[in-house]
């Protein structure tokens, strides 16, 4: 029974022990995948920032292999912001950026893998508010791909230190509060109304024109011998009742 007992204790250790070992080796190795980069880690302390693609090496329990994601990502956020007119604008936002994989082990050094909300996130925010600024709420609107271009400038300039790289800057949506949406409505109504009557105008002035050139035309081919002629045509030949003199047919010129 003791032997048994002995025996029993001996497998459940090498099974512990086993597992341990398999673990461990397990623990040893970790995968990197294609856009992305390794930084080796031991105690807290970057000792190796030349991890390639595929797996890699690292002492279990000791050393720590961080990845970070050097492929083009989107950051999408909302902010208000207030134009030169002072409207208050709130504005939809898109962001594609990349991280450069040399700078990856100085922007975990400086900042951690938390760059978005630690450094993207305001830099975005601070951007768009302070170029708004520069424009009247219609400007935005009509300019909005240039306005677009400036965050983008200005962006770059507060994130290239980390290694952060802005490839697209997009303002997807434009909100504006209740009165101002309304004064623009009751602007566009206006001026289609000014466009319609200007149009009507310019159709009455066109039908006007055509009617005087018509008119015109009728008169220098009314002749005194042609409205003689014609009303000689449609005379059926009987004279009016009432009399007007000898000279009766000088009264349409046929006696001449």
């Amino acid at each position: 029974m003791k032997f048994k007992l002995r025996n029993y204790k001996k497998i459940v250790l090498y099974v512990v022990v086993g597992l341990f070992a398999l673990i461990t080796i397990i623990s040893s190795f970790q995968t990197i995948k294609s856009g992305e980069v390794g930084l080796k880690v031991r105690f807290g302390k970057i000792v190796s920032s030349q991890l390639n693609e595929g797996f890699n090496f690292k002492i279990p329990y000791i050393e720590d292999i961080v990845i970070v994601n050097i492929k083009v990502q989107k950051i999408e956020l909302k902010t208000e912001s207030s134009s030169k007119d002072l409207q208050p604008i709130q504005t939809d936002i898109a962001v594609n950026y990349r991280i450069e994989s040399d700078k990856a082990s100085y922007l975990y050094k400086t900042v951690g893998n938390n760059y978005e909300s630690t450094i993207l996130d305001p830099a975005i925010k601070e951007s768009i508010k302070s170029t708004i600024a520069k424009y009247t709420a219609a400007e935005v609107i009509t300019e909005r791909s240039s306005v677009s271009s400036e965050c983008l400038k200005e962006l770059q300039a507060k994130v290239q230190k980390y290694g952060i790289v802005i490839d697209d800057f997009n303002i997807t949506n434009l909100s504006f509060s209740s009165e101002y949406t309304k004064a623009i409505e009751d602007k566009q109504v206006a001026e289609q109304r000014l466009e319609k009557a200007k149009l009507e105008a310019e159709a009455k002035l066109v039908e006007a024109e055509a009617t005087k050139k018509a008119n015109d035309l009728v008169k220098q081919s009314l002749t005194d011998e042609l409205i003689s002629k014609q009303f000689i045509e449609k005379w059926d030949g009987k004279l009016p009742s009432t009399y007007a003199g000898e000279n009766i047919l000088g009264l349409f010129n046929l006696n001449r």
